[in-house]
């Protein structure tokens, strides 16, 4: 081992070992939590401060944005900087984002969405990268239990939204309650500045940007996770109003976005191992696939039934927890190291929510145009199509190859 440097989390002590596992885990816990708490009371936010169909929509989607600006530059000051220093720094920004929102207006309100936008692009692109350079032997259950920790949490912001605005805390303390648990993590991930190393294997080929956006496989995994991400940001933004339009009232609503996020919490656990069992994981994809078009298909046909509702959500969430546990995997399985781990995440992330983003804008213009949901579910057929062609590509093993 050379000077300075620490042994792998996995063969650490039980002390660095755990204090590495609460700091992911109560990163994970911010991922979508300040996203999923926006979207059940944005009716509320847009009376309130008398914004637009269309700037509300552009409000869902600013995430979305930042992800796609900042992501192809993580991985490189992450070499920099260290990724563990990165991360602490993105932590900082996403306590001043959520503090921004529900002070003053619609400026601030986008600032500081946009603020936690490049705070969860760091987080999405490193946390990978982290688990394989310290976990390699546990990259399934560790991918599997952050995911269990962003689910439950996505799905509880969605779920209190509503109810806590409801009582007298306003759409304001709706948002800003969410900071408790982003200062929490900041807190947790203190320990971590004194292990800050490169994100980089050290032994890893200092490999040009441009043999990763050459190869065919790191761009099927990209066009996968901006098909699967537009799928989940349409039912994040646009779920509580498809639930209007059901005869569903707004708390209700807001429980079946809830319901959607829960139930892929066990599905975000099963999903990493069984694929890292798998050398090719396209049967996973094809069911994942089918569970979405079935999904759909729910939904076009429920006519305000509950019963059908939640049955088309149980299938969404499936598809919804498997999809993105694939993808995560696959920046683990398809690469040999942690550099290109975090180069390929970065420009999946890049390009794939710059894809994403496009989701909820042109499904929410679809239905305004349409004056329905009818159209927009069918063009979620075609997203699922895309995801379906993409994922049999990444999905068949093995590495990749720089060029």
């Amino acid at each position: 081992m050379k000077k300075n440097e620490f042994p792998r989390t996995e063969d650490a002590s039980n002390r660095v070992y755990y204090l590495l596992l609460i700091g992911i885990l109560l990163v994970a816990a911010n991922l979508r939590t300040h996203i999923t708490s926006l979207s059940p009371i944005i009716d509320t936010i847009r009376g309130a401060l008398s914004l637009s169909s269309t700037t509300a929509g552009f409000l869902t989607t600013l995430p979305l944005l930042a992800f796609a600006l900042l992501s192809p530059f993580v991985a490189k000051w992450a070499r920099k900087y260290g990724a563990e220093r990165m991360i602490f720094v993105s932590l900082v920004l996403i306590v001043i984002g959520s503090l921004f929102r529900p002070f003053g207006g619609a400026v601030s309100l986008m600032a500081g969405t946009f603020l936690i936008g490049l705070a969860v692009a760091v987080f999405n692109v490193l946390l990978p990268s982290i688990i394989k350079r310290e976990f390699p032997q546990k990259v399934g259950v560790m991918t599997g239990l952050y995911s269990i920790m962003m689910g439950i949490f996505a799905s509880a912001a969605a779920a209190l939204s509503v109810p806590i605005s409801n009582t007298g805390m306003g759409w304001r303390g709706s948002l800003l309650i969410w900071t408790i648990l982003s200062a929490i993590g900041l807190i947790a991930w203190l320990p971590q500045l004194a292990r800050n190393t490169r994100a980089s294997n050290a032994n890893a080929p200092d490999v040009p940007k441009r043999s990763i956006w050459r190869s065919p496989l790191a761009w099927m995994i990209t066009v996968n996770m901006g098909m699967q991400s537009s799928i989940y940001y349409i039912m994040v933004a646009w779920m509580p109003n498809m639930m209007h339009a059901q005869n569903l009232d707004p708390v209700v609503a807001g429980y079946m976005l809830s319901l959607f996020q829960m139930l892929m919490i066990p599905i975000n656990f099963i999903a990493p191992i069984a694929a890292s069992k798998m050398k090719d994981q396209r049967i996973l994809i094809i069911m994942t696939s089918a569970c979405y078009i079935v999904g759909i298909l729910g939904f076009l046909f429920a006519n305000g039934s509950l019963p059908i509702i939640i049955v088309a959500i149980v299938f969404f969430s499936i598809a919804g927890g498997f999809s993105f546990s694939l993808i995560m995997m696959f920046f683990s399985l398809r690469t040999t190291n942690a550099s290109e781990a975090a180069d390929i995440s970065g420009m999946a992330q890049s390009v794939g929510y710059l894809l994403a983003g496009c989701g909820p804008l042109l499904y929410g213009a679809l239905h305004d145009a349409t004056g329905g949901w009818t159209v927009p579910y069918y063009v979620m057929f075609g997203i699922t199509a895309a995801y379906l062609l993409t994922g049999l590509v990444a999905g068949r093993g093995g590495k990749f190859v720089h060029e």
